[in-house]
């Protein structure tokens, strides 16, 4: 035996783990954090920090610092993304119209821009002045017939192309990462998943220059979904700065939620409905302090690109709508109606994207991502110059849709015959019969409807920034107001239908079309994303339409119940499915009667558990072990024999914690025993000094019995967001369940595909 002496001097040179070693805590590319551990990490932090704290002034102020670092961080995230997106969104007005013209008078200025600060401008010719050019005036000095419309329309096409390409090259040389929305990604990131390099500053760069350049290249998708994408990627910079967060992957959670609440607030100037957007759709732990972070991000956000004004009518929207009549009861069998059809388009848009997806995935297509994108810009380039409604930006076109006819507009759709007596106010124009324009805009709007249908399905999903809020609301906005000008003219026409006549009377201004492309967005939008309270709150903020907050929430709550009854997954739910990522729904039910046995490894006729003892094992059998297999963990037990559970050790940390010691630790070899216990064992006389490791331990991993219900250990997964799970019976050590093997089950159980779940 060993002498004290020796015994206590190898005790006091084994405990050097007390001290924490580099990259201990840290975890591996594509795995899950053990949010308990975290949780519990942060605490001993936090009670250090407090404890310190008594002992000088100096320990008081860096803990009122680590205190007030949440606060910094928000307002640093809030500056950041505003800014950004106040660039992004001036830079696509410019881009956009540089397609169609040149302003002669400063080059950087958008066709608006450059027709404001001309003396020349007429009301009547708002859009026209001697400082912008179009490319057919500026180059072979004709602005009508065939040769210039051909040239404009050749260069339209030339600059989509240059755009799109562009686009394409910069994400997949720099940052591949920069691709699609982000908001799947997202979700599977804050669930607890690790994905090296996707919130990285190339990702934030390139994304935030790409997504300028296939937003003002005309391609149907929205830059709203990826500013989400944008300013976790600024969470995530910002967070890198302060240990706090830095060293605990729970925490940095938290910090991205509020940061996604912060990107949903500059996408759409809608600061509540961003931090409820996070709560409800992104945010898979959501604890009260977050919410109060989440609410000062998203102001700061607010605040600082509303400062900016990219809008240029010193509000925070485009869409910023002002209605002069109320809604009436029997108004709502058609916005129900509208919530129907939302619900029907969400269900045919995640059906034949993911089948697209899966099919790019699985063939030679997904090997040539820039053909695709460039073939699909010039399909859309091509088809929506000559539409009027397809030609101009999304956002526009929405923004028109929703408008109210008054008497100042000169939009097609607000092309009524008036009577010429009228003498009623500007604000209460009454319904009148629809002129041609009205006519001609509801063609142009119905070919404009199935055109964005069909290309929004293929372009969702390419290797280029895209978002899907825009393009689901212009579908909904175009559907919304080709049936609110039916209604008008119904009820102008038929005003002594029983439905019309308690309260649309000749000459009253009972029906309001843009309404109905505000329902038709937010319905559309809800049927994709399957979005109900964030999504009316966004709705109300993003037009100021606060009166009507019942007719969309009708539309948003028919939409989500139509797309469920055909399958519960909205668009980024099936899309994380497709990508196998490893996210356990919260929303989603698990009813099957199966017990943790039916699911545990090891079956019958696999391989025994592999395991750790706690006092018999050489650093050379922990280390063949760990060679041998590609486990994350390994529980530990008294021995082989009993198979009593100790506790459970982390492959990474036991990896390094070896490591260090053969680095820092004299008399550490191969031979070495390797205990878990606090004392060590009793050993020969010139035996190796032995291996303390106890501090990387954990003694109270998560244990569930043979017999519990399988239904209990999901919401233990999903609740606690576990990584694993040890199953015993009376203290004895039977298997462990992983949340592969828990979403392996859950597919099997859903007649899919169980082996779809790439990552460990």
């Amino acid at each position: 035996m060993v002498n004290a002496g020796d015994m206590n001097g190898s005790g006091n040179l084994m405990d050097f783990l007390d001290e924490p070693f580099p990259d201990v805590g840290t975890y591996e590319d594509f795995h899950t954090i053990d949010w308990l551990r975290e949780k519990s990490r942060d605490t001993d932090r936090h009670r250090k920090i407090t404890s310190k704290s008594k002992e000088s002034i100096w320990e008081f102020i860096k803990s009122l610092l680590d205190a007030w670092s949440g606060w910094v961080v928000m307002l640093l995230i809030g500056l950041l993304a505003g800014t950004l997106a106040g660039v992004i969104d001036l830079a696509v007005d410019w881009m956009t119209d540089l397609k169609e013209g040149v302003c002669l008078s400063a080059f950087w200025y958008s066709h608006e821009q450059c027709c404001w600060t001309s003396n020349e401008t007429t009301f009547d010719d708002r859009d026209k002045c001697p400082q912008w050019q179009k490319w057919s005036e500026l180059l072979v000095n004709q602005s009508e017939g065939a040769s210039a419309y051909i040239l404009n329309y050749f260069l339209y096409i030339m600059w989509a192309l240059c755009f799109a390409f562009l686009a394409v090259s910069l994400v997949r040389v720099f940052a591949p990462y920069a691709c699609g929305s982000g908001i799947p990604e997202i979700k599977t990131i804050l669930s607890g998943f690790i994905i090296r390099g996707y919130l990285g500053k190339w990702t934030l760069l390139i994304k935030t220059v790409t997504l300028v350049l296939v937003v003002s290249s005309g391609l149907s998708l929205g830059k709203e979904g990826p500013l989400v994408h944008v300013a976790c990627c600024c969470g995530n910079f910002f967070s890198s700065l302060f240990s706090k967060y830095s060293k605990n992957e729970g925490k940095r959670r938290e910090v991205l939620s509020a940061a996604a609440a912060a990107g949903v607030s500059v996408a759409f100037g809608a600061p509540i409905g961003g931090v409820l957007f996070s709560l409800e759709e992104v945010s898979y732990y959501f604890p009260l302090k977050t919410l109060w972070r989440s609410f000062f991000a998203a102001l700061v956000a607010a605040f600082t690109l509303r400062s900016i004004n990219p809008f240029g009518n010193s509000r925070l929207v485009l869409f910023y709508v002002e209605y002069h009549t109320p809604w009436y009861m029997a108004e709502l069998f058609p916005f129900i109606l509208l919530g129907v059809f939302g619900g029907l388009w969400g269900t045919l848009f995640i059906r034949c994207n993911i089948a697209w997806c899966r099919r790019r995935k699985t063939t030679r297509l997904g090997k040539y991502p820039v053909l695709e994108v460039i073939v699909i810009t010039a399909i859309t380039a091509i088809i929506a110059y000559p539409n009027p409604y397809t030609r101009r930006s999304t956002s526009e076109l929405i923004s028109e849709l929703f408008n109210d006819c008054g008497a100042l507009e000169s939009s097609q759709l607000c092309d009524y015959i008036n009577d010429p007596n009228m003498t009623r106010p500007v604000d209460d124009i009454p319904d009148r019969p629809a002129g041609p324009g009205v006519y001609t805009a509801m063609w142009q709007l119905a070919l404009a409807l199935v055109f964005k249908i069909v290309i929004t399905i293929f372009t969702f999903g390419m290797k280029i920034p895209s978002g899907l809020f825009i393009p689901s609301m212009a579908v909904g906005a175009m559907a919304g107001r080709m049936v609110g000008i039916g209604v008008e003219q119904l009820a102008y026409h038929h005003h002594d239908w029983i439905i019309f006549r308690n309260w649309c009377r000749p000459g009253a201004d009972c029906v309001t079309p843009g309404l109905y492309a505000m329902v038709g967005a937010a319905a559309c939008l809800g049927g994709v994303t399957r979005m109900t309270v964030s999504l009316v709150v966004i709705m109300f903020e993003l037009t100021g339409g606060l009166e009507y907050i019942v007719p969309l929430m009708a539309a948003a709550v028919t939409s989500k119940w139509v797309a469920d009854a055909f399958g519960k997954e909205g668009i980024y739910e099936a899309h994380i499915h497709l990508n196998g990522y490893p996210f356990l729904d919260v929303k989603d039910e698990f009813t099957h009667r199966t017990l943790a046995t039916d699911v545990m490894r090891p079956r019958r006729g696999e391989a025994p558990l592999s395991v750790l003892t706690q006092d018999s094992m050489t650093v050379e059998d922990v280390e063949t072990l760990i060679k041998e297999t590609d486990y994350n963990g390994f529980p530990v037990v008294v021995s082989k024999d009993s198979e009593r559970l100790i506790g459970f050790a982390q492959r990474r940390e036991l990896i390094l914690a070896i490591k260090n010691a053969r680095q820092r630790q004299d008399g550490v070899v191969s031979n070495s025993i390797v205990y878990f216990t606090e004392d060590p064992p009793e050993l020969p006389p010139n035996s190796p000094h032995p291996l303390k490791l106890r501090r990387i331990l954990n003694l109270s991993p998560f244990t569930v019995t043979d017999h519990t219900p399988m239904e209990t250990v999901v919401d233990i997964f999903r609740k606690l967001g576990l990584r694993q799970c040890l199953v015993t019976r009376s203290g004895r050590l039977l298997g462990i369940i992983t949340k592969k093997d828990v979403l392996r089950h859950m597919a099997q159980m859903a007649n899919q595909d169980p082996e779809s779940i790439m990552f460990n």
